[in-house]
């Protein structure tokens, strides 16, 4: 598995990306199933918590809950003209509210037991560094 170790700019480019590109994908394969993009939108969440650099811990959380309403252009129902658009975008986003909630706790979480993980190894470290100079 790689590990590649994203930026917060370059991890809601990469979610935003992976995300119009599986509403793409949604909305050719599956006739524009919701259910289907919000299960593909679990994993793209597991990853960008995973791939986010320590620094950019906070960022994971913010950017998938952008990047899901990016690719739910191409799978919500829309009418005639930019209202009609607009008017689907928010009924999906409302309708598949759950999903969203859920990829986002899933990011969170995992980027929570990340950043307690490195605060202990810091305190460790330190911990270690006084008994060796004290």
């Amino acid at each position: 598995m790689p590990n590649p170790r994203l930026t917060g700019l370059g991890c809601g480019l990469f979610c935003a990306a992976v995300m119009i590109v599986l509403g793409c994908l949604t909305r050719l394969l599956f006739g524009a199933s919701p259910t289907v993009y919000g299960v593909l939108f679990l994993p793209v969440c597991l990853l960008s918590a995973v791939w986010v650099r320590k620094g950019d811990l906070t960022s994971a959380p913010v950017v998938v809950p952008i990047a899901f309403a990016a690719g739910m252009i191409f799978v919500a129902d829309s009418g005639d003209g930019f209202g009609g658009r607009v008017v689907g975008l928010v009924t999906a986003l409302a309708t598949e509210a759950g999903w969203l909630y859920g990829g986002t706790l899933v990011a969170g979480v995992i980027v929570t037991v990340r950043k307690v993980r490195l605060m202990a190894r810091r305190r460790a470290a330190a911990v270690a560094a006084r008994r060796v100079t004290g």
